[in-house]
């Protein structure tokens, strides 16, 4: 029994996220920096695995709360399981961001740590862990604008960014939009956030900067913004964190009722060539060839019957086959097709053959055969 005890608890360790403190020597900051590192549940079993890289400035305090959110998102599958490397800034804040007066840029120690971050610490994480080239940076405050710097740069090596209340300098409103209207080779991913009782300077400014923002027209910028009602500078961060998350990996996401009407009910193309390029978009950005969920075979169909353009069926019942073979999904596309194309007999047969395949997630064997039998009553085969 003891043994037995042993064991459970083994497996239950193995199946919680790990968290891991690593020291990096710094030739650009002439010390040695320490580092919160959060790996994903089995990431040592998971081998041939590749991760997203979260990195958190002012990691002494905010790394806890990103990597809680981030293990329990990806555990429900709202995103993709990440690696989260939190920066320690507890005994070096005001050098690390250290800015020139003159331009606004970093200087001195603050370029120093900016080197620091681009050419040591994501060399580090990709030396010594699985990460990939997607890469989200997150900060608060000043580091929230610390964060921008990296995104002046023609190929920026953040792809997303998570400013919770930035403390904005001079010329960094006009220098952001000016940016984010620019058509960018590769998309950006970027979420904004203040409050109400926020920092009466950060509020101010911050909604100034959402308004040019919000007036771009851009197709490789993804911008999300909040401005809460409940929450001060500080308090602003947690509730900011799970929004920032959502907004950046959103795609990864199952299909909800906001993208159903916003984008798949107002297409002009074909919706099922939108869920091809979701999952091709989830495969590019994170190196994951996630299979297309049920709810998402459902939300397109929904669209195909609610637009009358029952022609898709036939796409969708072929891409239903290789995500879902041997079960009833491909056939109930397909005979649905047939169905809405005067062509009853033939849906009926398909509906029947459905038989012997498995169920899935709501599409039953019982259905099918009502649907045969009412093709059957109606039209006396």
């Amino acid at each position: 029994m003891n043994s037995f005890k042993i064991l459970v608890l083994l497996c239950f360790n193995l199946s919680l996220a790990q968290t891991v403190y690593e020291s990096i020597d710094s030739e650009s900051l002439g010390t040695t920096r320490e580092l919160k590192i959060q790996l994903p549940r089995n990431y040592e079993s998971n081998t041939e695995k590749y991760y997203p890289l979260i990195v958190v400035f002012d990691g002494d305090y905010l790394f806890e709360v990103v990597a809680g959110n981030v293990d329990y998102y990806s555990y429900w599958d709202d995103m993709p399981e990440a690696i989260v490397v939190g920066v320690n800034q507890d005994d070096s804040k005001s050098e690390d961001l250290n800015v020139s007066m003159e331009n606004y840029l970093p200087s001195k120690t603050g370029a120093q740590f900016y080197d620091f971050i681009e050419n040591e610490l994501l060399d580090f994480m990709s030396e010594n862990y699985r990460s990939l080239n997607f890469r989200v940076a997150i900060g608060h405050g000043e580091t929230a604008n610390f964060i921008h710097y990296f995104l002046f740069k023609n190929r920026p090596v953040f792809n997303a960014f998570a400013a919770l209340s930035p403390s904005l300098p001079t010329l960094m409103q006009e220098n952001l939009s000016r940016r984010f209207g620019l058509e960018q080779e590769d998309k950006t991913f970027y979420y904004l956030s203040t409050a109400v009782s926020d920092t009466k300077r950060n509020h101010k400014q911050i909604l100034a900067l959402d308004a040019k923002i919000s007036a771009l027209e851009t197709t490789t910028l993804f911008y999300g913004f909040d401005n809460f009602d409940d929450a001060n500078h500080y308090s602003l961060a947690a509730q900011s964190i799970p929004k920032a998350l959502q907004h950046i990996f959103l795609v990864f996401q199952p299909i909800s009722k906001a993208e159903y009407k916003k984008h798949i009910l107002t297409l002009e193309t074909s919706p099922v060539d939108y869920l091809i390029e979701k999952y091709d978009t989830i495969e590019t950005l994170f190196g994951i060839e996630k299979q297309i969920l049920v709810n998402d075979f459902r939300a397109i169909a929904a669209a195909i019957q609610k637009t009358k353009q029952f022609e898709y069926f036939k796409s969708l019942s072929k891409i239903a086959v290789e995500h879902h073979p041997n079960t009833v999904l491909a056939s109930f596309y397909s005979a649905r097709y047939y169905e809405e194309t005067e062509k009853p007999e033939k849906a009926m047969n398909i509906y029947r053959s459905a038989y012997t395949l498995e169920e899935v997630e709501g599409y039953t064997k019982d259905d099918m055969l009502e649907r045969a039998d009412q093709i059957q009553q109606e039209y006396g085969y």
